[in-house]
């Protein structure tokens, strides 16, 4: 009888808990404004680079509860001319006091050597997101090679990132021949102006300066 009482206690908290999270995160619909499906390749848009192997759904990662849909947000480059350098009025309409992206780039690293064209400097701006708040103002969030994001193409002995987290990491069938894997960053941005609603966000490239195409999965409010 104790045993039972202890294990229905936990279920309620594990409950509460789980509740209390879904209230913390409000995720941002990507949908409409998506450039690809997972399921398509990425960057040179090979067929099997792609990252169906991501989990699709509710998901945590790096302790942030994010929603991976089919459609995400590809921008192009210099390299990847089939996609737009940005993608504007991502609809928010709400209050957060953090945001936080699950994304990556494709093309920079890897055996890219400088004077390659494929290869993007530590410290160079690859994009940015940038927030309108609904009183007319805004904040943008830079994206920088070498501190928020690589390559999404990586193997063990490459550098870090000093700043972005890799909170998920697989195979698809282009990276197994090329004896890599892939991976995503969670970048979290401490909202300045918490009390502001956020109308939508604008999400930019820099496809004539740079072969890094920036892609984002998925973004979410932190209550």
């Amino acid at each position: 009888m104790g045993r039972l009482l202890s294990l229905a206690i936990i279920a309620i908290v594990s409950g509460i808990a789980s509740a209390a999270d879904d209230a913390k995160f409000q995720p941002v619909d990507l949908q409409p404004y998506a450039t690809q499906k997972r399921t398509d390749g990425l960057g040179s848009g090979i067929e099997g680079n792609n990252l169906a192997s991501v989990p699709g759904g509710e998901q945590s990662f790096g302790e942030v509860k994010f929603k991976v849909e089919d459609g995400i947000v590809h921008l192009g480059s210099n390299i990847v001319e089939r996609h737009p350098e940005k993608v504007t009025g991502i609809k928010v309409s709400a209050k957060c006091t953090r945001l936080h992206m699950l994304h990556a780039t494709c093309f920079g690293g890897g055996p890219n050597k400088p004077g390659d064209p494929y290869y993007v400097k530590d410290g160079t701006a690859i994009g940015q997101y940038m927030l309108r708040y609904a009183d007319g103002s805004g904040e943008g969030i830079a994206i920088i090679y070498g501190e928020d994001v690589r390559d999404w193409f990586f193997t063990d002995d490459e550098a870090k990132t000093t700043r972005g987290k890799i909170v998920w990491s697989g195979e698809n069938d282009r990276a197994a021949m090329l004896d890599a894997k892939i991976r995503l960053y969670l970048m979290s941005w401490d909202n300045p102006h918490p009390d502001k609603t956020i109308a939508s966000i604008d999400y930019f490239g820099r496809k004539s300066e740079t072969p890094a195409a920036p892609f984002c999965v998925a973004m979410t409010l932190e209550k």
